[in-house]
């Protein structure tokens, strides 16, 4: 075994020329170094000095959730869904995200009550499956929310210019030197990225009782749109386009449309993940996240689903305006122009709570990750005072800042999305191998092997789904391989054992619920196109060098110290 030092391998030039030597050997000992609950909660949690405050109930959750998930799905993403994908259809996008994104809720919750600390998915994953996957999957949810959140702060400057009757195009600055897509400085989303930013450094408390207020009056706004909205509007815009020329019907682009404006709005549902990062601030985590994380991912299906029909009904989806599509709805329903400006209003709260409880999240994401050691503990420190992560909470609102001053929202949410359903992915697995599977006490060889055939069952349907040409043939292939994967799930549950229970709360149906949430997340990940992919290999080969460069030296040296609290996968 390699002796250990009590220098760090950043402490000098020569100290890291050392560790960099040692690579080979560090990440063979920590890559797959696996946690426990118990040191999660104890030891790895110490390092963040102080405790953050108990002081989160049910009902701040569940208004942590509808205030997430609500102002960035159907206030960013709905119309570019609606009117390149899915069409009148949207509806069913939404449908299917909900039910793909509540799978995966029963998934984080029993993680989040068994380990109710801050670091919600990166922390799960870093106990199932070891330190690398965890890192990965750690950068991925750091990466999306601060993409998402710079997306929805640039989409607030448009429903802002609604509300007062000036629009957003006045509110940016165009700079002809840079590529288009970069080119359109918003002063005012960098503004309001701030502010917030300092609103969740101050208090977690304060923050849940600013975040209820402004859902309870973004409730009303939407109460308001969904009402107007069925009694305005007209059943012939669902099957009827505003140009003869588009493709008409309720599925204008086929059940491929739907399932890909189902991938683009998956991203609406990031902010139950948000919740469950305050487990660790919840002061009944067995009653108060079941109800929590759950319960607000069905309230905001339902919600979801009401208004992408009232939307609909409103306007022909190919007349929909993109970057504000509600406002805009109205704005083409004769007569009542000055409902678009009530509506942006408040799509402009809706925005701000969905921007509160992702930068909560953010911030505890990354301070998990520093505790971790596979990222600078200062990310760790937990300020005495206020009990929040104010330098996580600091560092990543000034870098949300910067990307939101220049980026495109088309830019932005093409990695949001697969980076969303790669970490739901990842945590579906984590859940099924957890039950059946104890290091050092179970041959975890076919657990991996049945989650390993699982997921290639599902791929291949997916490119049968993608690839091959209607018809008879086509039919009888994505018949064989359900029937294949119902039997190597059913093989599975009959031959293999469970190795724990869980003592306080459990996903119901193991590991036939885990499973569908496996599949539908592979589904949606294969109605994203190229680029996304391209995009997304990009980051993690990044990320990959960043951990070998720095996150296992970082980690190793945690280790020696007596702060990693890893044992051997």
């Amino acid at each position: 075994m390699e002796s250990r030092s009590n220098n760090s391998s950043f402490s000098s030039p020569r100290a890291y020329l050392r560790a960099l030597a040692q690579t080979p050997a560090r990440l063979a000992r920590r890559a797959g170094s696996v946690s426990t609950s118990y040191e999660e909660m104890s030891r790895v949690r110490c390092r963040s000095g102080p405790e953050m405050a108990k002081t989160l109930r049910w009902f701040d959750l569940v208004g942590f959730g509808i205030g997430g998930m609500v102002g960035a799905g159907v206030f960013v993403t709905t119309g570019k869904a609606s009117r390149g994908y899915a069409g009148p259809a949207v509806v069913l996008s939404y449908a299917i995200a909900g039910l793909c994104a509540l799978l995966s809720a029963f998934c984080y919750t029993e993680f989040a009550v068994d380990m109710p600390v801050a670091g919600g998915a990166f922390s799960y994953i870093r106990v199932s499956f070891g330190e690398l996957a965890a890192f990965l999957t750690g950068a991925n949810l750091v990466a999306e929310y601060v993409m998402s959140n710079a997306a929805v702060a640039r989409s607030f400057t448009a429903y802002f210019g609604s509300a007062i009757g000036i629009s957003h195009t006045k509110w940016r600055l165009t700079v002809t030197g840079l590529p288009k897509g970069f080119n359109e400085i918003d002063l005012v989303a960098v503004a309001v990225v701030l502010i917030l930013t300092l609103v969740i450094c101050y208090s977690t408390r304060e923050s849940s009782v600013v975040n209820m207020t402004l859902t309870a009056l973004h409730i009303l706004f939407i109460a308001f749109v969904i009402l107007i909205g069925f009694s305005r509007g007209e059943w012939r815009n669902f099957t009827e386009p505003g140009d003869p020329s588009s493709p008409g019907g309720f599925f204008p682009h086929g059940a491929s449309g739907v399932f890909n404006g189902a991938a683009m709005v998956y991203v609406s549902y990031i902010g139950y993940d948000a919740v469950s990062t305050m487990a660790e601030e919840v002061k009944n985590p067995v009653k108060d996240i079941p109800i929590g994380v759950s319960g607000s991912v069905g309230i905001v299906t339902v919600l979801y689903c009401l208004m992408a029909a009232s939307m609909s009904m409103l306007l022909p989806y190919d007349m929909i305006d993109v970057d504000a599509p509600f406002a805009g709805a109205f704005r083409g329903s004769g007569g009542w122009r000055w409902v678009s400006n009530v509506i942006g209003a408040g799509a402009s709260f809706g925005i701000l709570t969905s921007l509160i409880v992702a930068m909560l999240g953010q911030a505890r994401y990354m301070c998990v990750i520093g505790r971790s050691g596979v990222a600078p503990a200062w990310f760790a420190r937990v300020h005495p005072r206020t009990s929040t992560p104010v330098n996580a909470s600091a560092f990543l609102g000034i870098l949300t800042a910067a990307i939101a001053l220049f980026t495109d929202l088309d830019v932005l949410l093409s990695l949001v999305s697969i980076g969303t359903l790669f970490v739901f992915y990842m945590v579906a697995n984590a859940v099924v191998y957890r039950r059946y599977v104890v290091v050092g006490t179970t041959d975890p060889c076919p657990t991996l092997s049945f989650l390993s055939a699982f997921s290639l069952t599902s791929i291949i349907f997916v490119l049968i789904w993608h690839l091959a040409p209607p018809g008879k043939p086509k039919y009888l292939m994505l018949a064989s391989c359900a029937l294949v994967a119902l039997v190597v799930v059913q093989l599975f549950h009959s031959t293999v054992p469970q190795a724990r229970k869980p003592e306080l709360w459990g996903v119901p149906l193991m590991p036939w619920i885990p499973c569908v949430s496996i599949f539908l997340n592979i589904f949606l990940l294969g109605s994203l196109d190229g680029l996304s992919y391209a995009r997304f290999g990009v980051f993690s080969g990044v990320v990959g060098l960043i951990y070998v460069f720095y996150g296992v030296h970082a980690s190793f040296d945690a280790e020696g110290e007596g702060t990693g609290g890893c044992c051997q996968l």
